[in-house]
Order: structure tokens, then sequence, then C-alpha cells
């Protein structure tokens, strides 16, 4: 099958990207739909972010902001919800959405009773405090041991469809990141289908900057580059499924990896 290209709808006031575009119900729906005309498989929705030094925010108001969205999306694209609040992932799979995007990888046994897809993220910490300074013995044998184990546990309760994310972002430094970019094969082969997000991340504009002999990363909007190049390079690695903000140009670089066309791509 050709990989998945899921687009990034975040109905937050804080995301690092998006934050604060799409909180209306209107503004979100019509990116959704506009994400699906470009190319995307599936629609990932998140109501509270999960960008390095982020404040966690309650069920109860991530409840707000992604459910009308979510019922909304559901009747023209299949959704992902974007959480790691079982409360949340329940009451989002009961309003359609069909995958699980899990930041915490603690919500295998969810996804295995509501009989859901799982995206099995690895992350250091928690989102506020996760990047004050990480560490690894060995950060590519820790990630893939992680999310090998993650997977088998899930597979053993019942999920059938399933992918394991190297986290890029999530608890890791620049060389972390490149370190589990360069090696993503590792992680593909060990047989689970892989998910990778880089899109328009730290990273990007970290990697953009050395390209330039520039200290300062580059900012957020100029990362398309950045963020196309490293998900063409994930994909031809093997990896079946990427996020991204940019999609109509992430979707031409499957087309281009892959050799199918956008809509042998999307039909497969």
């Amino acid at each position: 099958m050709a990989p998945t290209v899921l687009g990034i709808l975040n109905v937050t006031p804080d995301s690092f990207s998006d934050g604060g575009l799409y909180r209306d119900q209107a503004a979100a729906f019509n990116r959704a739909t506009e994400m699906v005309a470009e190319g995307a498989d599936i629609i990932d929705i998140g109501g509270e972010s999960s960008r390095p030094g982020a404040s966690p925010v309650s069920a109860e108001e991530e409840l707000a902001r992604v459910l009308p969205v979510v019922e909304a999306v559901a009747d023209v694209a299949p959704v992902s919800i974007d959480t790691r609040h079982e409360q949340v992932a329940r009451a989002a799979v009961a309003a359609g959405a069909q995958v699980i995007n899990d930041v915490s990888a603690s919500l295998g046994p969810v996804a295995a009773e509501l009989g859901v897809g799982w995206i099995c993220v690895h992350m250091q910490g928690e989102p506020a405090t996760m990047q004050d300074g990480p560490r690894y013995r060995d950060v590519l044998d820790e990630v893939i041991a992680f999310l090998d184990a993650k997977a088998n546990e899930a597979k053993a309760l019942g999920v059938s469809r399933l992918w394991v994310d190297p986290g890029f972002g999530f608890g890791k430094e620049l060389d972390h990141n490149v370190t589990l970019l360069a090696n993503l094969h590792r992680l593909v082969d060990t047989g689970w289908p892989v998910a990778v997000g880089t899109s328009r991340k730290s990273m990007v504009g970290q990697l953009l900057a050395r390209s330039d002999g520039a200290d300062e990363a580059v900012p957020v909007d100029d990362r398309l580059v950045g963020s196309v190049v490293t998900a063409s390079y994930a994909l031809s690695c093997g990896v079946d499924l990427v996020r991204a903000h940019d999609v109509k140009a992430t979707r031409q670089a499957v087309s281009v990896v892959t050799g199918r066309s956008p809509t042998q791509s999307r039909s497969s």
C-alpha cells in the first residue's frame, strides 16, 4: 500500500505552528476539507499542544475543543485524535475518530478495546519539561526497544492497526533527532509500520540554519523545504505514515518517492 499522509489540524491556542488559527469550528472544518482536497488520507485533530514547554489542559477543556470538530470532520474524512487522555480518546472515538495518536504511548489498551488504530509515540518526559536536558545512553537502541515492546503489547491485546513513531522533538536534542532520522531503516526493520512527524519542527529549523551557516533556527513559516525533504527521506526508508502541515507538498513528495500519481497513492 502507498504511504499514508496525515494532515495536522490543531484546535489549540498555543500549538507551535498553527496554534490559534483553527479554534473556530468553521475554520477547522474548512481547513480539514482543504487538506482532504490536497491529498490527506487522515485528519489528525488535537486539542492540547504537545510542543516543548506547553502547559497541560484539562480533559474537559480538551474535549470542548475537539469534539465538535471531530464530529464534523468525521463526515468527510477519516479522523485521528491526537491526545494522551483516555477520556478524550474514548469520546473522540465515539464521535467518529478511527485512530488514536498517542504521545503518551499509554492508550494501547483503549485502542484495543475500542477496535481503532493506534499511533504509539516515543516521548521522554512530559511536554512541559521534555526538552530540559534529555539524556540517553543510546537513543536509537532505547527508542527502538521501547516502541517494539509497546507494539508487541498492543498486538497481544488485539490492536490490529498500529504505527510506531520515534517522536522527533519529544524529549530529544538535535543530535538525538539526527541519529534517529539517519537510522530510520533500523526502526522499519522491526517490521512494525512506522509513522514520522518532522513537519515544521525545531529540528528542521535548526538543520536549515546549519545548511545556511546561520546560528538562529529558521522560523516556522520558512520550514517547508526541510519538512518535505525529511519526510521524503523517511519515505525512502520505508516509513508508512507521515504527519504534515503542508499536505499538498507532502503528497507530491509521496508521489515522487513512490512513483505513483496522487490519485494512485490515495486509492492504493
